[in-house]
């Protein structure tokens, strides 16, 4: 027996919508992953970009359970000697509201070039307001 593998023409690539106000960090950033590698799909391969375009609005009013605000720490660092920086998550929602779902999301995804295609196709926006309207992106429940 063969195994299936889908052609470009087969990939139907759409645009979803998804709102993050009130949902909980992790929980959304596994559907969005979920989404993002076409796993929803019956047109999945493991090796192939078979998911769809995700658009994320409302990443700042997102939310954590139990003491992650002041107890999770997000690191990153400068190349330079001595150049380690970290930030706390009620921090980073305050300045970088989309880099905490990013962060998250790109956790989820495959370490390799296909990892890095995947995550070109989330959009994330910390309001409600995203300039992907002539996309006309479907929302996430209307999208299962």
């Amino acid at each position: 027996m063969k195994t299936y593998q889908p052609k470009m023409g087969e990939i139907n690539r759409r645009w979803v919508l998804v709102d993050a106000e009130g949902k909980t960090l992790g929980r959304l950033a596994t559907q969005i992953a979920v989404i993002l590698r076409g796993k929803d799909k019956p047109v999945f391969a493991p090796h192939q970009d078979t998911g769809d375009f995700v658009v994320v609005i409302n990443a700042e009013k997102v939310v954590v359970t139990g003491k992650k605000l002041l107890q999770k720490t997000y690191y990153h660092h400068s190349q330079h000697p001595g150049g380690i920086k970290s930030v706390t998550l009620e921090k980073q929602l305050a300045d970088k509201p989309e880099r905490v779902l990013e962060s998250a999301v790109r956790g989820m995804l495959p370490k390799n070039r296909l990892g890095d295609a995947l995550f070109g196709k989330l959009k994330v926006y910390a309001g409600p307001t995203h300039p992907h309207a002539a996309q006309r992106p479907v929302a996430l429940a209307e999208a299962r």
